[in-house]
């Protein structure tokens, strides 16, 4: 008897890690994506016309978070309190994910704006997403966002 029950205890404690270890490999901050920038030559600033690849993961926010993105946008925004705080933010781009994809991977250029020469910039995702309305049948967007700090050169 001693042996049935600590054998269910190791199956319930298994059941248990099993249910709680995908949400803990998944901080709260991956709810979003995980959003990664970097340059052919890996470059640390960038000037504008330079290329930049843009990579998105978004394993966790579909598999854990049941965030589907229905719009990515990617834009470059100055961080709060930086530079003159009136520049208005840069689209990069607007896209889709794919049916079934956790990944968005695309290539772009710095564009030609007007910017503060070696200024903080961030790159920002916005994940818009779809959530159940509390009626149980309609449905309403909602957004998130996460972004990586870069720092570009300035106007040429």
């Amino acid at each position: 008897m001693k042996f049935a029950f600590t054998t269910a205890l190791v199956s319930l404690a298994g059941l248990v890690s099993a249910t709680v270890l995908p949400r803990q490999s998944c901080p709260d901050a991956s709810r979003f994506g995980i959003l990664a920038i970097s340059s052919p030559t890996n470059a640390t600033s960038y000037s504008p016309g330079d290329p930049i690849n843009v990579h998105v993961d978004f394993h966790c926010a579909v598999t854990n978070y049941d965030i589907v993105p229905q719009f990515i946008d990617y834009t470059i925004e100055v961080p709060a309190n930086q530079n003159n705080g009136h520049e208005a933010p840069i689209v990069l781009a607007r896209r889709t994910l794919a049916a079934g994809a956790t990944t968005d991977e695309f290539s772009t250029t710095i564009p030609f704006a007007f910017y503060f020469a070696g200024a903080p910039y961030n790159v920002v995702l916005t994940d818009t997403y779809p959530v159940e309305g509390t009626d149980g049948t309609s449905q309403f967007l909602l957004e998130g966002s996460v972004e990586v700090p870069i720092t570009i050169n300035g106007s040429t």
